[in-house]
C-alpha cells in the first residue's frame, strides 16, 4: 500500500515518525536526492541536537568510513579509506547514546550481505531502521554516467548505455551501476538482514519541491519545514560541452602513464570541475546529456519490473511507484555523441582555473610537506591561449602536469 504526501498540509508525522532512539540508515541510493538530504541534516546539526536527534558533524556526507566499511576503492586520486573512519563514525554514533541518529550515504547501496550484517549489528542491530530514495531509471543513467566521467572515465554516453543495457553480464566499464541501481535486489538485500518492517521506500516525485526533505521531516518527528533547501552548486549536472571536453580530458590524461591519480583528484575533480560548477551556469539554450529512446524504453521496462517486486516485497513506502516507470517526454533516436555547441568557452575556463592552481607541495596532495617547485615558463605554443583548440590545450596540461610530477 503507498502511502500519499499531503504536501499541501503537516505531513502525518505519527504516521510515518520512527521510533525515538531509532539509527536512521539512509543508503541511498546514488541520484536519489541523498545531496539535499545530506546537506540540510548537516546545516542544522546544531538545532537537530537540540530536539534528540543526531547526525555525525565532522562532515556532510560520512564517505570515508562508509568505504571502508563496505570494502568498496575511493574515487579516483583520493585516499584510501582506512578501518579507523568507521570506527570513528561508530564512536560518534555511539556516544548519542539514546538519540535518534541518522546516517546517511549514498555508498550504502554498494554494501555485500556480509558487510550489511556488520554495519547493521554494529549500528544496533534492532534499532536500524533503513531508508531507501528512488527515482526513475530513465532519469538516473544520466547523471549517473556523469558522475562515472568526473571520476575518470572515457566511454562516451552512448557506448556506456550500450553495455550497460545490452551486454551481458552488464558489468562493464562500471560494475557498481547495477549493484546501486538494480533497485528491486538492493531493497531484498536489505530486507534480508534487517527485516521487511523496519525498512522505507520512498519514491522521490521530482515535480514536488523539496518532497524528500518533507518526508524526513514526518520520519524524524519534526515540524513541517524545519529541514532547509540548500543549494550545493558542486552538485549540478554539467551541459553536455562540459561533461564532453571533461571526457576527452580523460582520455588524454590516461595517455600518459607517468601523472599519478591524485594529480586528477585535486586538479580535475576537486580542482577544474568544482570551479567550473560554482562559477558557471550553463545557457538555457546549451544541449544537456540526452538518452536515446531505445535505452529510455528498457530503462521504463526495468523501473516496471522495480516497481511490481517493490509494492509486493511489503515494504513501506512513501510516493507513487508508478514514477518508477513513466517514459520522459524528450527522447532522441540516438544518444547525442557530440557537443552541438562550441565547448571551447568551457574549455578555457576549465583548463585555465587548473593551470592556474598552483603547484601541487611535495606530497603530491596539497596537505603539507616539502615546498612546491617554481612554475615553469609558460608553455610555447605559437598563438595566444585564447586561440588553442581544447584538444591543444589538454596536450598542453598534460606536458605541464608530467613536468612537474617529474621534478618533484
Amino acid at each position: 500500500m503507498t502511502d500519499e504526501l499531503a504536501l499541501t498540509s503537516d505531513p502525518p508525522a505519527d504516521d510515518w515518525r520512527v521510533p525515538t532512539g531509532t539509527r536512521l540508515l539512509h543508503i541511498g541510493p546514488h541520484k536519489t536526492g541523498t545531496t539535499a538530504v545530506q546537506a540540510a541534516l548537516f546545516e542544522i546539526r546544531d538545532q537537530l541536537a537540540e530536539r534528540g536527534i543526531y547526525y555525525p558533524s565532522y562532515d556532510r556526507h560520512p564517505m570515508h568510513a562508509v568505504l571502508a566499511v563496505t570494502g568498496r576503492h575511493s574515487m579516483m586520486g583520493d585516499d584510501p579509506p582506512k578501518g579507523r573512519h568507521w570506527d570513528r563514525l561508530l564512536a560518534e554514533v555511539t556516544a548519542a547514546d539514546d538519540q535518534t541518529g541518522v546516517i546517511s550515504s549514498e555508498f550504502f547501496s554498494e554494501a555485500a550481505p556480509d558487510a550489511i550484517a556488520r554495519i547493521v549489528e554494529d549500528l544496533g542491530g534492532e534499532r536500524v531502521h533503513v531508508v531507501v530514495t528512488l527515482r526513475p531509471l530513465v532519469k538516473i543513467l544520466p547523471s549517473q554516467w556523469q558522475q562515472y566521467v568526473q571520476n575518470g572515465q572515457r566511454t562516451t554516453y552512448e557506448n556506456w548505455l550500450h553495455h550497460m543495457l545490452r551486454v551481458p553480464p552488464y558489468e562493464q566499464p562500471n560494475p557498481s551501476f547495477w549493484r546501486r541501481h538494480r533497485h528491486d535486489r538492493l531493497i531484498e538485500r536489505w530486507v534480508d538482514v534487517v527485516g521487511r518492517d523496519r525498512v522505507t521506500v520512498v519514491v522521490v516525485d521530482d515535480s514536488h519541491r523539496d518532497m524528500v526533505l518533507r518526508v524526513f521531516e514526518s520520519l524524524l518527528g519534526l515540524p513541517d519545514g524545519t529541514l532547509p533547501a540548500v543549494q550545493v552548486a558542486t552538485n549540478r549536472s554539467l551541459s553536455l560541452g562540459e561533461i564532453e571536453m571533461v571526457r576527452r580530458f580523460n582520455v588524454e590524461f590516461r595517455s600518459q602513464d607517468e601523472l599519478p591519480d591524485n594529480f586528477y583528484s585535486r586538479l580535475v575533480r576537486y580542482g577544474a570541475i568544482q570551479r567550473m560548477k560554482q562559477a558557471r551556469r550553463p545557457g538555457p539554450d546549451e544541449p544537456r546529456v540526452t538518452t536515446p529512446r531505445w535505452a529510455q524504453e528498457q530503462a521504463v521496462e526495468i523501473g516496471q519490473e522495480i516497481a511490481n517486486w517493490v509494492a509486493g516485497s511489503g515494504v513501506r513506502v512513501i510516493g507513487d511507484l508508478e514514477l518508477l516507470h513513466q517514459q520522459l517526454p524528450e527522447a532522441a533516436e540516438n544518444a547525442t555523441s557530440e557537443a552541438t555547441v562550441d565547448p571551447e568557452a568551457a574549455a578555457q575556463a576549465l583548463f585555465g582555473a587548473i593551470a592556474a592552481i598552483p603547484t601541487l607541495n611535495g606530497n603530491g596532495n596539497g596537505n603539507g610537506g616539502s615546498p612546491a617547485p617554481p612554475a615553469p615558463k609558460p608553455e610555447k605554443v605559437g598563438v595566444p591561449v585564447h586561440k588553442v583548440r581544447s584538444a591543444e590545450l589538454v596536450r598542453i596540461l598534460a606536458r605541464r602536469a608530467r613536468r612537474r610530477f617529474l621534478r618533484r
